[in-house]
């Protein structure tokens, strides 16, 4: 899983990497001004999902005056999306961050904690995958966001159950091992729901 950062050209904090961002405008609420951000500074126009995070309050988050205060939200783009990425900005493995700006490696992770815990009881991986997916895939998504390995055979019997994912009746094409071709699946929402409300997915012990 990874998460995209721009790197700072100007202090305080120059050559650190930040969260894209800004100031709310007057005539736009905060979902407008999250969207609009996305679009215009990094060219992400592809949002399968965004919520807001949290707010980031600490009055030395930044090391200057004026005081801010951070609306930090969760927006999520799904494995096919590429959008042109200007010159100082690019996709970072949340497991492996370089030097962040201020707080915000703490809302990354703040961010990651989030969609760990929502894998377990919602849909939301729809956000993330191709519209059509094998298990393979789908385990591979879940293994980057959640940080752990994740059985195949087990995913796929427990998003089944709660009739996240259906099967498209397609397989894929073998790959250069041969063997059984696999089954090829869609999410069977595409907006967010509760699955499962008292589901924690948990590392293997």
């Amino acid at each position: 899983m990874a998460v995209l950062l721009w790197e700072r050209a100007l202090e305080p904090a120059i050559g650190t990497w930040s969260l894209p961002g800004g100031r709310l405008r007057d005539d736009e609420d905060l979902d407008a001004s999250a969207a609009r951000q996305l679009a215009e500074k990094v060219d992400v126009r592809e949002l399968t999902h965004l919520e807001q995070l949290s707010v980031f309050s600490d009055p030395h988050r930044l090391p200057d005056p004026p005081r801010r205060i951070a609306s930090a939200y969760l927006g999520l783009v799904p494995l096919t999306a590429e959008p042109e990425l200007p010159p100082d900005t690019r996709w970072h493995p949340v497991s492996a961050l370089p030097h962040m700006s201020f707080d915000h490696g703490g809302i990354v992770e703040h961010a990651r904690t989030r969609l760990a815990a929502k894998l377990s009881y919602t849909n939301i991986a729809f956000a993330l995958a191709p519209e059509r997916f094998t298990m393979s895939t789908l385990r591979e998504i879940y293994c980057a966001a959640l940080g752990y390995d994740v059985d195949t055979t087990n995913l796929q019997r427990v998003l089944s159950r709660r009739k996240v994912i259906t099967p498209t009746g397609a397989t894929a094409s073998p790959g250069r091992a041969g063997g059984r071709p696999a089954a090829v699946y869609r999410f069977t929402d595409s907006e967010i729901r509760v699955t499962d409300e008292f589901a924690a997915l948990r590392p293997p012990t």
